[in-house]
């Protein structure tokens, strides 16, 4: 009933609806149902009544061997979302085996998580300024045939630069002017990704906390200069 509550109040500027690990542990499938069934969720090819309506992002970042992401992602595109996230740092035959397995989605292949900094990557084994690991992460997902990367708005301007045009970026971390940091380490606001070049920027607690949620997530689309591209909510 939340996730309803909460779709019904942010699908009208939201380009994307994300369901993450924490809704999908809770509630499986039928999340993905109720948000089709109410009409909140796109239908798959711009078909049926909800054509104007948000697509679905599986945020659920698999990272395990490739057999098992394999299986993994057979099972959630039943689902028919337009994203499903994977870790990078799974290496290229995990990616490969997640494209395959899911040739109707778009698999987007997370970099570097927004919540670490330099020192915390160093911890797990990553030398150097994030950058770095999110430069070659981001090379090595592309190398095993992504085409969608999920990035910090700090990075997006140097993958874009690197990359080119025809990598769809799409970076959390998305903070508007003024709220909370809480437990992220490379933020922007979501006219800052945008001209830095993402393609979707993602939302989630100034969204989710606000006591206005419709009207939060009109305001970071307004936010957006021109339109130019979608936020995802």
């Amino acid at each position: 009933a939340t996730a309803v509550r909460w779709a019904r109040a942010v699908a009208p500027s939201a380009a994307v609806l994300k369901i993450g690990l924490e809704l999908f542990y809770r509630e499986g499938p039928a999340v993905v149902t109720a948000l089709r069934g109410e009409g909140l969720l796109a239908e798959p090819g711009g078909s049926g009544h909800a054509s104007d309506a948000p697509e679905l992002f599986l945020d659920l970042k698999l990272h395990d061997i490739p057999a098992t992401v394999a299986g993994g992602l057979r099972s959630v595109a039943t689902l028919l979302p337009r994203f499903i996230t994977i870790h990078a740092a799974g290496g290229a035959a995990m990616i490969r085996a997640a494209i395959e397995a899911a040739p109707e989605a778009d698999v987007a292949v997370v970099t570097v998580l927004t919540s670490l900094d330099a020192a915390a990557l160093g911890a797990v084994g990553f030398d150097g300024p994030p950058d770095d690991a999110v430069r070659r992460l981001a090379a090595l997902a592309v190398q095993a045939g992504a085409n969608t990367l999920v990035c910090s708005p700090r990075e997006v301007r140097m993958v874009r630069s690197e990359l080119g045009e025809s990598v769809t970026l799409i970076t959390p971390g998305v903070r508007p002017e003024g709220s909370d940091v809480a437990d992220q380490a490379r933020i922007a606001t979501p006219d800052q990704a945008i001209r830095a070049g993402a393609d979707l920027v993602v939302v989630g607690r100034p969204i989710t906390r606000a006591a206005d949620l419709g009207g939060a997530a009109k305001a970071v689309a307004d936010s957006i200069s021109a339109g130019r591209r979608p936020a995802a909510g």
